[in-house]
């Protein structure tokens, strides 16, 4: 017997070695093991001063028997056994955490804190059906909605602006198109485009203010006369006593009725004033939008799925140059109107014809209301002109309303839009009933982009089920 040969009854101290799991022999071990009874075979516990050796590189990988694999942990490190092939806790409290082997890594202070337990068990997660926390998202969520509401509400005046300098950014860029196509850069076309606005803006100004001024002054220089001429008519005079108007108007005129009045000229400059804001900020925001136009599509196009965004790039171009082909139907027919009414008052023979001839045609881009302030303004200079004047004005254009809202207006922007007569009058229609000018304004292309989206969406995809 050699004396590396075990006795009778006694355990060997060095298992031979086993095949690793990755193909390497494992090197012996140097730890001592307990010696077995041989009347019980079942291994001595692990005392407190007992500890699991590692199993990082370079460490061999005790078995626990001949041709018994190490076993392996959760990380896929083999992991040693107590003695009776069963893997050690790996994360039990007094037991050395793993030495970042190949597989493993290290804890931190804070997930070993929590795998210590020193601060507690975590409880349940949070039940998302608690009718507490539901009231409470619920009310949140009004809260929020309310707060948006009373935003939107609050700034709707400037988001008015900024939708029509939008609206007639997208009607103008059809013409910086063709100023493109005619070689001129985009800041070029942008910047004729814009001092053409400016130049008929400023043109429609000049030709209005000329006549005001006039018409104020001859008023006021007149006023005496008029007065005088009404003192002197018997009839005035015998309604004035029969009805006590003096008396009643002298007791009208008190401190408070002089306030309200003041009260009326201020409204009344704040309104201007307002109005001349109102058009200063649509200008510049539509030549900002121009001068941005094509930034803002590409802004909006990368947005949208790369898989369906061709296909939404070719509607939404087709649905601008509608809107575009409308600001070009609705100018012509503005002009239109702003010829015939000059011709008009050429005919009768109206003070400043053109001055008239531009209130009707900017009033006309107005839709279904626009047309009738202007026949209601020049109509007023008629009936001050002269009786059969007035008359005359309102004979013209009540004819000439039926024809332009019932042939006109319907036969170009079928041509321009390619909207039906019955679809344009309608949407025009519901376009003032519901949302007031702005609704007017783009109720006709609002009814092609649907008509676009139905022949080419709807339809092809309920042809398909």
């Amino acid at each position: 017997m050699t004396a590396d040969e075990p006795r009778p009854g006694e355990v060997p101290a060095t298992p031979p070695a086993t095949p690793a799991e990755d193909g390497t022999r494992a090197p012996a071990t140097d730890a001592p093991r307990a010696a077995a009874p041989t009347t019980d075979p079942a291994p001595r516990p692990l005392t407190d001063d007992t500890h699991t050796p590692k199993s990082g590189p370079g460490t061999p990988a005790p078995d626990s028997g001949p041709g018994t694999p190490a076993p392996k942990n959760a990380s896929g490190t083999p992991t040693p056994d107590n003695g009776a092939g069963t893997p050690a806790p790996d994360g039990g409290p007094g037991t050395p955490a793993p030495d970042g082997g190949p597989g493993t890594h290290a804890p931190d202070d804070a997930a070993a804190s929590f795998v210590s337990g020193d601060f507690g068990t975590p409880g349940p997660p949070l039940n998302r059906r608690n009718p507490f926390l539901v009231g409470l998202l619920g009310g949140l969520g009004v809260l929020v909605a309310y707060g948006i509401f009373l935003g939107l509400r609050n700034a709707a005046s400037i988001l008015v602006l900024i939708f029509v300098a939008m609206f007639l950014a997208i009607g103008l860029n059809p013409a910086i198109v063709r100023l493109r196509s005619w070689g001129l850069p985009r800041g070029l076309a942008v910047t004729v485009v814009a001092l053409t606005v400016v130049l008929l803006l400023c043109g429609g100004v000049v030709a209005l203010i000329p006549p005001l001024v006039t018409q104020t002054g001859e008023l006021i220089g007149n006023l005496p006369d008029y007065i005088r001429s009404l003192q002197r008519n018997e009839t005035i005079n015998d309604l004035i006593e029969r009805y006590d108007i003096a008396t009643k108007l002298g007791s009208a005129l008190n401190p408070g009725t002089v306030t309200n009045a003041l009260g009326g000229v201020v409204g009344g400059a704040k309104l201007l004033f307002g109005t001349i804001f109102n058009v200063l900020t649509v200008l510049v925001l539509t030549i900002y939008f121009m001068a941005a136009f094509e930034r803002i599509k590409e802004a909006a196009y990368g947005l949208v799925p790369a898989s369906r965004r061709s296909r939404v790039r070719l509607l939404t171009d087709e649905i601008l140059t509608k809107v575009g082909a409308y600001m070009v139907g609705a100018l012509a027919i503005a002009v239109l109107a702003g010829v015939s009414t000059w011709v008009f008052a050429m005919i009768v023979g109206l003070g400043y014809p053109f001055a008239l001839a531009v209130v009707v045609a900017v009033l006309d881009l107005i839709p279904q209301i626009g047309a009738t302030l202007g026949a209601v303004i020049v109509s007023l200079v008629g009936f001050a002109d002269s009786l059969p004047h007035g008359i005359a004005c309102v004979v013209f254009f009540v004819i000439y309303q039926q024809v332009e809202n019932y042939l006109i207006y319907p036969n170009v922007m079928r041509r321009s839009v390619k909207v039906s007569d019955v679809a344009a009058v309608t949407a025009a229609l519901l376009g003032v009933g519901l949302f007031g000018v702005i609704g007017a304004l783009i109720a006709i292309p609002m009814v092609a982009a649907i008509q676009l989206l139905v022949r080419e969406v709807v339809n092809p995809s309920m042809e398909t089920r």
